[in-house]
This record gives structure tokens, sequence and C-alpha cells, in this order.
């Protein structure tokens, strides 16, 4: 079993003698960009010195910013069926919960899709509960046809996400076949104990099955995995030692680890209780844990979802996120619903800007709004594309598609404060690439796109 219990507890016992002088070793060795160690970052979860604190801070703002740059990616999710058969006790489509079931006929998924792509959405995830008989892959696969072939005046989503229950490599072929983008699967807990508290009589509660999903996946040619758990479940420091054991070990094993990680932290949901959670993580661990996970793995995208507020998420930016979604709603059918009706949600969403309000915001921290979805289409995915960002030159490419993205939103769906803010940032950007031959042709494609051209990238 590559997540070793045992030394997760024994690494977090000891480093609860770390001292100062301890903590400062490993944060200088994190500044110098060297590869961090278990130990090293058992070390760095003992953190509770304010200075200390504000140094992680400070270092993994860098490590993002040359890694990353000031972009910021943005998606949505798109919930097509609540049916399950598990009785999860954290989540709000539980089988023991008592509602009207739904899943989107083909028709609704097209609806669903055009509201999303009029909010200027080009990369969606697709959610959905576990139900052999009701939302089968059959089903998932029919999703997928129909996103991708879901056309609106000014384009369609560009690259789905797929966010489903652990399956077989046979069903992974079948997802890799369609053209998704990352298979993004939360191992919810990685601590085996809670894990069959939490799941009991579930389909679900097989811990090993759900921790080789991502074995099975990579095997069917799946490149690109998105990993997380919830962090409320159990002790934030065993859950984050043990999602590097999980990176590593695919790192070892396909020679790439997650091309992401998500944060959702336990809200409130339909049929539970947030009381009867003991291990609920607070603002404060919650910002170092998101902090040092950047340290950690330096070139894995992190992911912020609107289940945090919108100050928190702000924040969590200047750490190490790099992707957040935008207008995001949690319940079967949501974006219809929203203008139609009430829903069931999976979780209480705790940032409700639109997505126009999400993008002047980012514009006015300095960020650039990006719906890039270039590195997918291009065959930049898996150890391609670590290899490209490990070598500095990632930024050649997604600099330019960031801006080209942005200039394609401003034209479509940009109001004129928006458009007015987006184009001074446009123009300050361009003017910050290096490389002449990629300026011009940036400066080329936000041209093409004034003459009614669209998708253009690198």
């Amino acid at each position: 079993m590559f997540i070793n219990q045992e030394l997760i507890e024994t690494l977090l016992k000891e480093a609860k003698s770390a001292t100062d002088n301890d903590i400062q070793i490993v944060l200088d060795k994190a500044n110098k960009r060297e590869k961090l160690s278990y130990k090293d970052i058992a070390i760095l979860l003992q953190i509770n010195d304010e200075s200390q604190i504000n140094r992680l801070y400070q270092i993994a703002g860098d490590i993002k910013n040359d890694i990353y740059g000031n972009r910021v990616v943005l998606f949505a999710p798109l919930y097509v069926s609540n049916y399950c058969v598990n009785e999860c006790t954290y989540c709000g489509f539980s089988k023991c919960n008592k509602f009207k079931r739904k899943k989107l006929t083909m028709d609704e998924v097209k609806e669903e899709v055009r509201i999303l792509e009029k909010m200027g959405h080009k990369r969606l995830a697709l959610e959905a509960g576990e139900d052999p008989k009701n939302c089968s892959i059959d089903y998932i696969l029919d999703c997928l046809d129909t996103i991708y072939s879901t056309y609106n005046e000014n384009g369609n989503i560009r690259r789905v996400n797929v966010n489903i229950a652990a399956t077989t490599v046979d069903n992974y072929k079948k997802l890799k076949e369609k053209g998704i983008g990352t298979y993004i699967l939360f191992q919810e807990t990685y601590h085996k104990p809670t894990f069959i508290k939490c799941h009991g009589q579930s389909v679900k509660n097989d811990y090993y099955y759900h921790l080789t999903a991502f074995d099975r996946a990579m095997e069917a040619g799946v490149d690109d995995v998105g990993a997380g758990v919830l962090f409320g479940l159990s002790d934030p420091k065993f859950e984050v030692l043990a999602l590097m054991m999980h990176n590593t070990h695919l790192e070892e094993e396909f020679g790439v680890g997650f091309h992401t990680i998500s944060f959702p932290r336990l809200k409130k949901a339909e049929g539970m209780q947030l009381e009867d959670f003991p291990h609920l993580v607070d603002d404060d661990m919650f910002k170092k844990i998101v902090a040092i996970t950047r340290l950690a793995v330096p070139f894995t995208g992190i992911i912020m979802s609107t289940r945090e507020s919108c100050e928190m998420r702000n924040e969590l930016l200047k750490y190490g996120v790099s992707q957040v979604s935008a207008g995001s709603l949690t319940g079967v059918g949501g974006y219809k619903a929203y203008e139609d009706g009430e829903v069931t949600d999976q979780f209480e969403v705790g940032d409700h800007r639109t997505p126009i309000e999400v993008l002047k915001e980012l514009i006015s921290s300095g960020y650039i709004p990006s719906y890039c979805t270039a590195c997918y289409r291009k065959g930049r995915t898996g150890d391609r594309f670590m290899s490209l960002a490990k070598s500095g030159e990632i930024h050649h490419v997604c600099t330019p598609n960031a801006l080209t993205t942005l200039k394609e939103f401003l034209m479509d769906y940009g109001d004129e404060e928006l458009i007015s803010m987006g184009e001074e940032l446009i123009s300050s950007e361009i003017n910050k690439i290096d490389r002449d031959d990629i300026r011009n042709i940036t400066k080329n494609n936000i041209a093409a796109l004034e003459t009614g051209q669209r998708d253009l990238y690198l």
C-alpha cells in the first residue's frame, strides 16, 4: 500500500518536537526551490509562529508566480445527475436523503451548456453521483458528446474535465476516446478508518479500489488526473502527507503525478450537521495547508471552488491557487433552475459572484483571467506538460493564450467597465512578453479576434 499510515503518523508525531530553527531550515530549503521530503512537509505542518507563517505565504506566492505568473484559470461545474447508491455522511446527494432525484436529458444538458457558454465558460467539470443504473458510463459518454457538440453564437465548450466515481480501465478508455480533459476524483479521506466510517454500506466503501482509480485511469491513457480530499473528515495534516505519498506513487509508476489538486472544505449539506465532524478545518489551518502544498508540489495546479467565500479565495490566490470556479451552482439542472425555481444542491456555495464580477476583481488585483484550453488540444498533457512547466517555458504559451481568451471574453460577454479594465490589462501584459516572436503572434491573434475569428491559441 503506497499510503503508509504508520509512517505518516510517525512523521507527524516526531514533527511535534520541531523547533523554530527546524522550520526555518525547511523554509530556506523551499525558498531555494529544493524538493521537500515527507519529513520536511510534516515539520512545516507544525508552523505557528506568525513571522514564519508570513514567510511561508511569501515563498508560496513567489513559487506560484515563478511558474504560473499572474494567470488564473476559470471554469464551472456541470452537475448532470444526483442519483446515487452511496450513503456518504458528508454529501447532500446521499442515498438516505429524501428528495426528488434528477438526471438531465440530453436536451437539458444542451440547455445548461448554452447557459454556461453565455457566461463565458469554455472549460467545465462534469459532476455526477454514483449509480450504475441511473447514471451509467454510457450516459456519461452521451453527456460528453452533447456538451462538445453544443454551439452558441459565440462558440462552444472546449474542454470537459470529468469527476465521476472510480471505475474500470475499459471505462477510462472510453472517457479518453471521448476527449476528456482531466479525470478528477477525490479520495475524500486517506485515513482508512475514517473512510470506512464515512461510507458505511456504500458501494464506494472499497478504500483500495477507490485509491487505485488513478492507476487504472493512467493505464487507460488518461494522463491528466486531478486529486483532492474533503478537508474536515480527518486530520488535515495527515491528509496533506497522504496526498504527497499518492503523488509520489504516480510519479514513480507512470512518470507524472497530479495535474491538479483541489481543496474542498467540508460545508453544510442536506442531511448532515457540521457538529458531527470533529476535524473541521479553520481558516488559518486551511491557508497554511494550501501554501504548504504549493511548496511541496510546485508544478501542480491548485483549484479552489466556490465552497469558499470570495474573501478566502482572493487571499488564497496569493498563496498558490491557480484555478478557480466562477458562477458555480451545485445542483442538477442548477443553471436553468436558478432562473426558474429551486434545486437541491450538493453543498452550500460560499461565493455567489457572477463570472463578470469575478473577472473584474481578478483584473483589479493584477491577475489575467484565462479561459485557455490549448494545452490539452495541443497534446501538452501528462509528462509533456510537466516537462514544459519544469523547464520554465510554459509561460511562453500560457500567458499569450490567457490574453487571447480574455480578449475573446471581453468581445463576446464583457460589459463596458470590464472591457475597459481588460483592454488596459491586455495592452500592459503584451508589452511584458519578452520574446519578440511570441509577442508578435499574440498581437496578431488579438487583431484577428477583432475581425471575427475565434479560438486562436499557441
